[in-house]
């Protein structure tokens, strides 16, 4: 697993193999996916993209599987020590969550985890 002090991709690893750990249990986490918003790109390979229809500010890490009245879970992952929001996310989250999607920040593998344990959890009547 990351150690606190990893990158956001070792986070990122850590959480899929998480995933794959415990897909038997939990056959919805097969909808669990990560959207390659990030990373470094050449201005040519960003320009290819930006027309492709990526967006700047959309969420890391997607769950689509409707629960307790939510559409699908998105979820901003961010590394420890290292965890500032910027405005595009901060609007990414606001809009899905006004369109019904359950959309968090989590910093930390561990904290994704919890997250996405909480959201397929049944609610209590």
């Amino acid at each position: 697993m990351a150690d606190q002090r990893a990158d956001e991709h070792a986070h990122q690893v850590a959480l899929f193999s998480w995933r794959d750990r415990v897909i038997r249990q939990h056959p919805e986490l097969r909808m669990l996916y990560a959207v390659p918003n990030g990373g470094l790109r050449s201005p040519r390979t960003a320009a290819r993209l930006k027309a492709e229809g990526v967006r700047a500010g959309v969420p890391d890490i997607a769950l689509d599987v409707p629960r307790n009245g939510w559409h699908g879970l998105r979820i901003e992952l961010k590394r420890p020590g290292r965890h500032s929001v910027t405005q595009a996310q901060r609007e990414w989250i606001e809009s899905l969550r006004e369109y019904g999607y359950r959309a968090e920040v989590a910093v930390g593998w561990d904290a994704a985890r919890e997250l996405i344990v909480d959201y397929l959890r049944p609610t209590q009547d």
